[in-house]
C-alpha cells in the first residue's frame, strides 16, 4: 500500500472521528495524529494536550509546545498524578496501565471542558503486536480513538508520512516516559525519575562535546546498579570515555556501580523484575 492510499485513509478515518482532542507527547505518532487532525478538520477543531508530570524528561515540553505552535493548535499542558497511584509506583510489569490511566483520564476530562467529546491517542499497529503494552488496555476500556492502529499505519509508515509532511518529528528517536528506565519492581519515586532524567541529559551533553552522535540513549535504573544503553557503533567508545563516571555521579549515581551496553528497545521487559 502507497503512502497516497495511507494518507487518505488517515485523513478520512480523523474525518470520521470529527472534532477532537489528541493526547500529544511530541513524538513521532502523536504528531502525525495531530498533523493528520488539522488537515482533516482545521486547527480550530482540534486540541493538542501533553500530560506534564515527572515521568516526562525536561527537554521534551519545549519541542512539542514548538511543533504544535506551527500547526496552529490551542495546546494544552495539564499537570497529571501517576504518582499517586499505587499501582503505577509499584512498577510492576502493569505499570503504564495505571499510568495511562491517569493520563486519559485527565486529558479527557480537560476536552470536555473545551467541548471535544473525542480522544485519540498515538498508538500504531506495531505498538498493537506489542505484549508489553497494557496501556492500549487503558486506551480501550475509555473508548480512545486510534486512528493509526485504526488504519493499519505501523512505525515506518508514520516515519515516511511524516517526512512527506515535512514534520520535523519524523526521525525523531522513540522516548517513551522515564518510568520505563526503572526495573520492574522497582518503586518508581520523584527522585528516582528526576535522576534518570538527569543522568540521560548529561550523557547526551557529555558525548556532544566529544563529537560524538548518538540516536537511542538509556539509563537504566536496576535497583542496585545503573546500565547506561547506546547505539551498538559506540558502546566501546562511550565504555572507554573517562567523563562517563562524572556525569553519571553528578546525577545521582555515584553509589552504584555501572556499565555500558547495546541500546535494546523495551529492554528491561525480557529481564526479571527486581527480587524475582
Amino acid at each position: 500500500m502507497g503512502d497516497d492510499t495511507h494518507e487518505q485513509r488517515l485523513l478520512d478515518r480523523m474525518r470520521a472521528i470529527g472534532p477532537l482532542a489528541v493526547a500529544y507527547s511530541g513524538g513521532a505518532d502523536s504528531a502525525l495524529v495531530l498533523a493528520a487532525a488539522v488537515r482533516a478538520l482545521g486547527p480550530e477543531r482540534v486540541l493538542a494536550v501533553t500530560a506534564v508530570s515527572e515521568s516526562l524528561a525536561a527537554e521534551e515540553l519545549p519541542r512539542a509546545a514548538g511543533l504544535a505552535e506551527s500547526l496552529g493548535v490551542v495546546h494544552l499542558t495539564p499537570r497529571t498524578e501517576e504518582l499517586s497511584r499505587p499501582g503505577y509506583r509499584a512498577n510492576g510489569r502493569d505499570r503504564c496501565y495505571f499510568c495511562k490511566s491517569e493520563v486519559l483520564d485527565t486529558i479527557a476530562a480537560l476536552a470536555r471542558e473545551h467541548g471535544h467529546d473525542q480522544v485519540a491517542t498515538g498508538t500504531n499497529a506495531d505498538d498493537a503486536r506489542d505484549p508489553y503494552r497494557p496501556g492500549i488496555r487503558a486506551g480501550r476500556e475509555r473508548g480512545i480513538h486510534t486512528p493509526l492502529l485504526d488504519t493499519g499505519l505501523d512505525k515506518a509508515t508514520v516515519r515516511r508520512l511524516s517526512r512527506v509532511w515535512s514534520l520535523p518529528t519524523w526521525d525523531k528517536p522513540a522516548t517513551p516516559c522515564l518510568a520505563s528506565r526503572i526495573r520492574y519492581g522497582v518503586e518508581v519515586t520523584p527522585y528516582r525519575l528526576a535522576r534518570v532524567d538527569r543522568a540521560e541529559t548529561a550523557v547526551r551533553a557529555l558525548l556532544a562535546d566529544a563529537g560524538l552522535t548518538v540516536t537511542d540513549l538509556r539509563v537504566r535504573d536496576l535497583g542496585d546498579s545503573v546500565r547506561l544503553e547506546i547505539d551498538s557503533r559506540l558502546v566501546e567508545r562511550v565504555a572507554a570515555h573517562p567523563g562517563i563516571p562524572g556525569a553519571l555521579a553528578t546525577a545521582g549515581y555515584g553509589e552504584v556501580p555501572h556499565d555500558v551496553g547495546p541500546f535494546r528497545s523495551g529492554g528491561l521487559n525480557v529481564e526479571p523484575r527486581a527480587g524475582g
